[in-house]
C-alpha cells in the first residue's frame, strides 16, 4: 500500500468551521467515486501537542488528508481519472495551502495481536 498525505490549510476567507463543513459534507463524498482509492481518512485537528525539549515547526494546519492506494501505479491511474480531477477542482475551492507527501508506511507497533504486521505474517 502507498498513500498520499496532505497537510491542509483553509482559504483565508473561511473560518475553520466553514473549512471543515465543506471538507466533510461536500468534498469527502466526491472521493467515493475515485477509482482505485482504497481508503480516505480525514484527520481533524483538535489541539496542538508541544514538547518542551524540541522546538515546534511553524505550520498552520486545519486538517490532514490521507488517500490510500494499492501501489504507485494505481495512484497514478486514479489521479488521471475524471473523478480525481473533480475532487482536486473542489479542493481548490476551500483549501488555501497544501503540503503533500507520498509515503510508504513501516509498522513499528501494532495494537492487534502484538508485534508488527510483518512479524505476525510469518
Amino acid at each position: 500500500m502507498i498513500k498520499s498525505i496532505g497537510l491542509l490549510t483553509s482559504k483565508d476567507h473561511l473560518t475553520h468551521e466553514q473549512f471543515m463543513k465543506h471538507w466533510v459534507e461536500i468534498h469527502a463524498p466526491l472521493a467515493h467515486a475515485v477509482p482505485g482509492l482504497r481508503r480516505y481518512v480525514q484527520s481533524h485537528i483538535v489541539a496542538e501537542r508541544t514538547r518542551s525539549d524540541i522546538p515546534t515547526t511553524a505550520v498552520d494546519v486545519d486538517g490532514i488528508a490521507e488517500l490510500w492506494y494499492d501501489d504507485r501505479e494505481a495512484m497514478d491511474r486514479a489521479m488521471a481519472s475524471a473523478q480525481s480531477k473533480a475532487l482536486h477542482a473542489d479542493g481548490a475551492l476551500f483549501i488555501g495551502r497544501i503540503k503533500s507527501f507520498i509515503v510508504e508506511e513501516k509498522v513499528i507497533v501494532s495494537a492487534a495481536g502484538g508485534g508488527t504486521a510483518d512479524e505476525r505474517a510469518r
